[in-house]
């Protein structure tokens, strides 16, 4: 066993150097210092807590626990659940609204090991529940920090993950049934997908299109683009605008169009 999680730490610490750039080990590179070790590297869960009280998308199937066996009938414990695929943290694949698209079972796994940026819009969304990231925000986010790596996800960050316990506060449903949460504007989500090869779109909100926008613009543009969505992400005020490598634990369900997902971020230690 210690064997197995020796080669596995090894075998993520290669993905974790390849994804972020490194290149010791290419011949050309053989002199340069080795990444740190994975055990040095700071781990962040994205993910948020599953309980029948969490915010559900509006009609989507309720989260549900029942006993399956105890210790004391059956000597062990297990419980069985009922879930959405797209209930609590999750991700999406493209044939959530493209037909005939990859799903969550056709997805390599080194597609789930990808650089991560975050681009924080709290104080925009304080101010409008309904705002949408433009270009000329994405503009100001890389004069500061230089522009967004082709391959990575885009993440933003609208301070929605604090309202996870109030469930209504997080869904911002009104009188005539529509949702409000902020999210990426269509011109954005094209932007990043055909301007700096975003291969994913991320938001602590339940959906990276805003919650009024009924056409879902964002979502298609990504998954036109054979990419992945993840939603009710956590832990983003713990992570850098930029250096990131998130590991998405998405289940390979067949046919599946996600599902719930364990999202972890790796952080390399200081220089």
């Amino acid at each position: 066993m210690k064997r197995f999680v020796t080669l596995f730490l090894g075998a993520l610490v290669l993905v974790l150097a390849s994804v972020t750039g490194a290149l010791w080990l290419q011949p050309s590179a053989a002199a340069q210092t080795p990444p740190a070790p994975l055990t040095e590297w700071q781990i962040v869960d994205l993910t948020q807590p599953l309980t029948p009280a969490m915010p559900i998308w509006p009609g989507d199937p309720e989260f549900v626990i029942e006993p399956w066996a105890t210790y004391e009938e059956d000597y062990y414990y297990i419980n069985r659940i009922s879930i959405g695929e797209h209930s609590g943290t999750h991700w999406g694949t493209p044939n959530t609204f493209i037909e005939g698209g990859r799903s969550a079972d056709m997805i390599p796994a080194e597609e789930l090991v990808v650089p991560a940026v975050v681009i924080d819009i709290r104080d925009k969304a304080a101010q409008d529940v309904d705002y949408r990231l433009t270009v000329e925000d994405i503009r100001a986010w890389e004069a500061a920090n230089g522009q967004i790596p082709a391959g990575s996800v885009v993440i933003l960050f609208t301070g929605w993950q604090d309202k996870w316990d109030d469930p209504a506060a997080f869904i911002g449903e009104d009188a005539d049934g529509v949702l409000h949460w902020p999210g990426f504007g269509a011109d954005a989500a094209a932007f990043l997908v055909n301007e700096r090869g975003a291969v994913g779109l991320g938001t602590d909100t339940h959906g990276v299109d805003p919650g009024n926008d009924e056409e879902y613009a964002a979502s298609f543009a990504m998954y036109q683009a054979d990419g992945m969505i993840l939603e009710c992400l956590t832990g983003l005020d713990r992570l850098p605008p930029v250096g990131a490598t998130l590991v998405v634990g998405g289940l390979p369900i067949q046919g599946g169009s996600g599902s719930p997902a364990r999202v972890f971020a790796f952080l390399p230690p200081a220089d």
